[in-house]
């Protein structure tokens, strides 16, 4: 069995499966490169129109296997970091809609990879934690960009600075996460949710993405103009030509991608 499973399915559903069960689906130097091969293949797939992130075993990851690393011993630390921040940048980036399914522990930089995701749907027993600073290390994998910005900074302060583990339902009331549901239903809460993003105006998803990832660091001026260039390219789709024709109609458009 591969370390990383990869699946598109025939709606067009990429799944990627972190398979290491035995450690909780940590990652190791190896797998962060395969990851960043998957978000690439992804974000380059026609066939692949939105993408599941999760992991095998009741865990969803244990951030980076730190088992066997010799502290202060690798004079290409930074260069490695640098790569992996690569991967984060990828996974954000991702131009199709992503979900975090987690389940079980989503820690350190496996937490970071679920914030990374457009939406994140967690079971009732899932456990989050900006782990790092119990490990004598700082926060990595995008976390310090996006938690300040789902949290706040006194409460990404907090989480960071005591890497405390938080249930699902703290981390929805937080604003980390978007649905609570329980064990038994999240498998097929997310797959609905797959579809419909699968299904959906892929042109007029991505532009929404971008501009929103983009918001915080734009003024109300570029904002606007970025609105009004995606509106451009969209009418110019045959998606929305064919959501007016299916408005007209009354019925539900059935969107192909382009």
């Amino acid at each position: 069995m591969s370390d990383i499973e990869f699946e598109i399915d025939a709606v067009g559903i990429a799944r990627i499966t972190i398979n290491r069960p035995e450690r909780k689906n940590a990652v190791t130097s190896e797998m962060w490169g395969t990851l960043g091969e998957m978000f690439d293949e992804v974000a380059t797939n026609t066939s692949a129109r939105a993408m599941v992130i999760q992991g095998a075993g009741g865990a969803f990851c244990a951030g980076a296997d730190l088992s066997g690393r010799r502290i202060g011993a690798d004079g290409d630390q930074l260069l490695s970091m640098r790569k992996i921040g690569k991967v984060a940048e990828s996974l954000f980036r991702l131009p199709k809609p992503t979900i975090a399914k987690v389940t079980g522990v989503a820690v350190g930089a496996g937490c970071n990879m679920a914030l990374a995701c457009d939406l994140i749907v967690a079971s009732e027993s899932a456990r989050f934690s900006e782990i790092f600073v119990r490990r004598g290390l700082s926060l990595d994998f995008g976390g310090s960009y996006i938690l300040p910005r789902l949290v706040g900074l006194h409460r990404a302060k907090e989480l960071a600075l005591f890497g405390d583990i938080i249930s699902a339902q703290e981390a929805k009331e937080m604003g980390l996460v978007n649905r609570v549901v329980a064990d038994d239903e999240i498998d097929a809460f997310v797959e609905g949710w797959a579809t419909r993003l699968a299904t959906g105006p892929s042109i007029a998803q991505s532009l929404s993405k971008s501009m929103l990832n983009d918001s915080l660091n734009r003024s109300i001026v570029d904002a606007l103009e970025a609105e009004s260039f995606a509106q451009t390219v969209n009418f110019k789709s045959d998606d929305t030509a064919e959501a007016i024709k299916a408005f007209l109609e009354k019925r539900e458009p059935n969107f192909i991608g382009r």
